[in-house]
């Protein structure tokens, strides 16, 4: 065996095209028909003409270059009015996102036909997962066990990652749902006629709707975007998921009745996020809230509104339990009806369960009607002492439960199992808050905000007390009574901070005690860092002691993002969980501990090895700190969509954690584009959240058996690799000069700022160009953008060289790792993605940008030599042909892409030139501001993600 750095591969070479994926290129080759059809009748033969010229160009030079060919190409492209560029962008930009509905219509029947065969064996299925468990000797009552233990919360943020606007989402899933009708196999030629016209009609509107946004998004703007996904996919979505897992256990525990909890918990940070952005005000979590309850409560009033239209049960021929006739009684006697209501009721005189329905129904809409009430007025911040409306969601599960079970107690459970268990389902998984709202802060507002009041009570100059005396002084506090302060005394952000505490208070009982998840500090630095938050909130009366007993309402998450923080993490826990203080506020709240985890954050500061390395190690470290103080711990991981933000696949990453530091419970953020390739369409959404329960259901079985022990041989290499690869990173990205100049002038980063696709700001400071002020959202974005996708990979080739140094047993351990360890194995399956995305000729396009040529060539060249041995030695250590060989579905969709991204890649330097160009006057460089931004949007669908 011998390594051969300089051996010439083709990384990207394609797999051969199979008969399986025919259905998938017939597809897109009628996509790309009506396409074609559509530009040369609404746009012009020029301009398709255009689009054939780039298309057939570069799918020429990608299979042989040709200086000239090329030298032409960009000639005419050099040659096109802005006009004419805007619709050539967006004809490639329209494929791209007919693509991606191809490829997820066609995953989706691929999966559709094992479940019809019973054989859904794709990694990450519920027959897979559960078989090998079965397998293995989990038993029924290990499994019962372990499914008690689960908890799987996706967390929706508004990370401003997602470049396609709603209206675009929802043109793309109407062209969803003819095409998924298309691949019916009875179809006559007459069927298939009608939809194909039917598919061109969505085509074309899609085609003419526009795909960049006019404003820019408000808070209240992502809400509602976030909301979409549940009315459009999730609220479908989760039961069905239920429902999958429970016929699965029926069929390998056929003796035994395993009964599956309700563990799916929605979250989100869409209105609590208040991290850099200051357009999240206290009165915006509100807003937020009560948006997302009066969803919950719209479907739930729909599900009611169909049961009872179904349940049409008579009084003459069954016997409803008695629990339920004396409910039934109650309501009659304590709503008050309207003349219509009463009409209504005794048409259903001889119908119970219509008539409980209508009454749950009636109650529902007071609920409604309340909430909207309260939503066009932001000063009212409690709910009206209204006895008909449901105070919260138990109140709705049990009538629910009494209808259930009535229906069991005369023999019709297999009609409670339908419908009925679905509602049931959605209220106990998304309650009357719909998801879980976490509020987020940076720590130094909270240290300042008490800083302020404690001066203002004692005069006590907080910010200059040590660690130990911070804590200690903040603990006296916590088991007084509640004081009262000036708060007009105190600065703005200091009385908005408070306000945010106050609100929280209120929409407990506004809305549920649900309502909220966790109080996210970011940038934890020290244990009096959650301290603080926790005086803040017994000030608002969240938690304290009281009656001789400590309460706790408010469940605290500290985030640790930087490499060092990773590193300090554990003398930073050791020394709160060890505080007597917060040690009962934490038992009074269950005794769980969650700790947040930045992935963005660590691999901007420090690189994906070092950040991917010390996030595995934080995640051993807590674990072990926890246990031996017999706490529950829940890991909230803060994953963005690309590999250089802690993306990947799903079920991969989660049973990729460190063995026993999956304890039945995760949690993770979901954002922008993950949001929109996941959960736009249902059927699409089934499948993300079954590989995500199936690998916490993997990662869990230290609940039920002995962990197995890390290989301690191959952590001891990964200490090496990572210190390597944070040196090379560094130099890079630290030490070089005007490589932030080369970031800012070679990408479009800042243009990306925009295209209108968040409310939060692209860096912490306005006017801060530093590393550690711009956003690692913008930072991933802008390397993808220009093709260098540095982030997800720069100093692994450096890495794994150094530490094999041409020694052939070096190399076959690193090759027996990655076939061993799932953790080592999915980082390089990742980072084989970003390569692929990668392209150093089209990176090298961008370097006409810079200012500074001679600087831009050499750090050009640094990136590009690191691209080079990091895919030889990635191809080396996998013991594979081409990049993505593993995964020939994925490469196959990259590179059906290539041809197409090639040509934008081409054109948006020329854009970034012109429109930077300040020679230009105003309105000669505004022209080309709309096709630039078209550019961005086009390339993120090309390569299916942004930041």
């Amino acid at each position: 065996m011998t390594l051969n750095t300089d051996t010439e591969l083709n990384p990207k070479a394609l797999p051969a095209a199979t008969a399986k994926d025919r259905l998938l290129r017939s597809k897109v080759k009628l996509f790309g028909n009506i396409l074609g059809k559509l530009i040369r009748k609404h746009a012009n033969q020029q301009v398709f003409n255009a689009v054939e010229t780039l298309r057939k160009g570069h799918i020429s030079l990608s299979q042989q270059d040709d200086p000239n060919k090329r030298r032409k190409l960009m000639e005419f492209l050099e040659s096109l009015d802005a006009g004419k560029v805007a619709q050539v962008i967006r004809a490639f930009s329209t494929y791209f996102s007919l693509v991606n509905v191809a490829e997820e219509a066609y995953e989706h029947r691929q999966r559709r036909r094992e479940l019809s065969r019973h054989t859904a064996s794709w990694i990450g299925s519920f027959g897979r997962t559960l078989k090998e468990l079965a397998d293995e000797g989990v038993t029924a009552e290990q499994m019962q066990h372990l499914l008690n233990q689960l908890t799987y919360s996706p967390v929706i943020t508004a990370h401003p990652t997602q470049s396609k606007r709603r209206t675009v989402m929802q043109g793309l899933r109407r062209i969803f749902l003819v095409s998924d009708q298309l691949d019916a196999t009875r179809l006559n030629h007459q069927q298939r006629d009608e939809l194909v016209k039917d598919l061109e009609r969505h085509i074309q509107v899609f085609y003419k709707t526009d795909d960049v946004r006019v404003e820019k998004l408000t808070v209240i703007d992502e809400v509602k975007n976030g909301l979409y996904y549940f009315h459009e996919s999730l609220f479908q979505a989760v039961p069905r998921v239920y429902r999958n897992l429970e016929r699965t256990l029926d069929h390998l525990y056929p003796d035994d009745k395993i009964e599956v909890p309700s563990f799916i918990r929605f979250g989100s940070w869409i209105g609590g996020d208040r991290d850099g952005n200051p357009n999240v005000k206290p009165s915006t979590t509100a807003e937020a809230l009560r948006l997302q309850a009066i969803e919950a409560l719209l479907e739930f009033s729909r599900r009611v509104e169909n049961l009872r239209k179904y349940l049409t049960h008579s009084i003459q021929l069954c016997e409803p339990s008695e629990a339920f006739l004396k409910s039934l009684q109650d309501d009659e006697r304590k709503i008050p009806l309207s003349v219509t209501d009463k009409k209504l009721l005794a048409h259903f005189i001889e119908e119970p369960y219509r008539r409980k329905l209508s009454l749950m129904q009636l109650r529902l809409q007071k609920n409604i009607q309340s909430l909207s009430k309260r939503l066009s007025d932001t000063t009212i911040l409690s709910a009206s002492s209204d006895n008909i409306a449901y105070i919260n969601e138990q109140q709705l599960l049990k009538d629910l439960y009494l209808i259930r079970d009535s229906l069991i107690s005369h023999g019709d459970a297999n009609v409670a199992d339908g419908d009925l268990k679905d509602l049931i389902r959605q209220v106990e998984s998304f309650g009357f808050y719909l998801a879980k709202l976490d509020i987020r802060q940076e720590s130094s507002v909270h240290s300042n905000t008490v800083a302020e009041i404690l001066k203002q009570i004692n005069e006590t100059d907080y910010l200059s007390l040590d660690e130990p005396t911070k804590l200690q002084a903040l603990s006296e506090f916590l088991q007084q009574e509640k004081i009262s302060i000036d708060k007009n005394a105190l600065s703005e952000i200091a009385r908005e901070t408070i306000a945010v505490f106050e609100v929280a208070a209120a929409m407990r009982s506004d809305i549920s005690p649900n309502a909220f998840g966790a109080y996210v500090i970011s940038m934890t630095h020290h244990a009096s860092h959650v301290m603080e938050v926790m005086f803040l909130a017994w000030l608002a009366g969240l938690v304290g002691y009281r009656d001789e007993e400590w309460f706790c309402h408010l469940q605290v998450s500290p985030l640790f993002e930087t490499i060092e923080d990773l590193e300090h993490i554990e003398p930073v826990m050791e020394r709160l969980l060890d505080n007597p203080t917060y040690a009962n506020l934490l038992a009074a709240a269950g005794n769980m501990q969650e700790v947040m985890l930045g992935y963005s954050d660590s691999c901007k500061d420090g690189g994906i090895l070092a950040s991917a390395w010390n996030l595995y190690q934080a995640q051993q470290r807590i674990t072990a700190v926890t246990q031996a103080r017999n706490i529950k711990c829940r890991l909230f991981h803060g994953r963005g969509g690309t590999v250089g933000r802690g993306g990947g696949p799903t079920y991969e990453s989660i049973v990729a954690q460190p063995a026993g530091t999956v304890q039945g419970e995760i949690k993770f953020t979901e954002q922008g584009e993950v949001l929109s390739n996941k959960y736009s369409n249902a059927e699409t959404a089934v499948y993300e959240i079954t590989t995500g329960v199936s690998g916490l259901l993997q990662s869990s079985r230290n609940l039920i058996a002995a962990p197995t022990n890390e290989q301690t041989h191959y952590m001891a290499i990964m200490n090496e690799l990572a210190q390597y690869g944070e040196q090379h990173y560094r130099t890079l990205t630290e030490q070089q000069e005007s490589f932030l100049d080369y970031f800012y002038e070679a990408t479009p980063v800042n243009e990306i700022g925009l295209l209108n696709i968040g409310s939060r700001p692209s860096h912490r400071k306005k006017t801060d160009r530093s590393k550690n002020s711009v956003r690692a959202i913008a930072w991933v974005f802008g390397w993808a953008q220009s093709r260098h996708t540095l982030p997800a990979w720069y100093g692994i080739g450096t890495a794994l060289q150094t530490w094999i140094q041409d020694d052939t047993e070096k190399l076959a351990t690193l090759q027996k790792m990655y076939q061993d360890w799932p953790f080592f194995r999915a980082l390089l399956s990742n980072i084989q993605m970003a390569l692929y995305k990668g392209d150093m000729r089209i990176a090298e396009s961008y370097q006409s940008l810079c200012s500074n040529p001679a600087t831009a060539h050499n750090i050009y060249t640094m990136v590009a030599d690191e691209y080079n041995r990091t895919v030889r030695l990635v191809l080396a250590v996998a013991q594979l042909p081409s990049l993505l060989a593993e995964t020939p579905n994925l490469a196959l969709s990259l590179g059906r892409r290539e041809p197409y991204l090639a040509p934008l890649n081409a054109i948006q330097p020329i854009l970034l030139r012109r429109f930077r160009d300040e020679s230009l006057d105003e309105a000669q460089r505004q022209q080309w501001l709309d096709p630039l931004l078209r550019s961005i949007n086009a390339i993120a669908a090309g390569m299916r993600n942004t930041g």
